[in-house]
């Protein structure tokens, strides 16, 4: 069965950096798209990163971008988030999705909560003095 669970979050100082890591259980990333989303309290699900292995893709948000870093360690097919020059407004649970993408890839466009059938637990980031 498909399977996403994260981990790495913890309280880390503005400015810190920190590495999420999202294990892909009988995920074949050659089909699969992976994104990473976070949510704060009151807000809905935000949308960070997308990557998709077999279009070659990956994309962030503008609010990230530059700053975070997705890769991969196929070995053990898991998906990493490095965040690096976090701010408190990166406070957020974080969970990485998955859904069944083969065809054109889906991470050029807006993304929605509701795209991603597979969701991990979730992984706490606070970012605070």
């Amino acid at each position: 069965q498909l399977q996403l669970v994260e981990s790495g979050g913890d309280l880390v100082q503005p400015g810190g950096s920190l590495t999420l890591s999202c294990g892909a259980s009988n995920v074949d990333l050659n089909y699969y798209t992976i994104a990473w989303f976070r949510q704060a309290p009151g807000k809905g699900r935000e949308a960070v990163s997308c990557f998709s292995r077999r279009s070659l893709t990956t994309t962030y948000a503008a609010s990230v971008k530059g700053r975070f870093a997705v890769s991969v360690h196929n070995a053990k097919n898991t998906v990493y988030l490095e965040m690096n020059s976090l701010e408190p407004e990166d406070t957020a649970v974080y969970y990485c999705a998955a859904v069944w993408n083969p065809g054109p890839p889906i991470c050029n466009s807006d993304l929605s909560e509701g795209q991603f059938r597979i969701w991990g637990q979730g992984t706490q980031v606070t970012v605070s003095s």
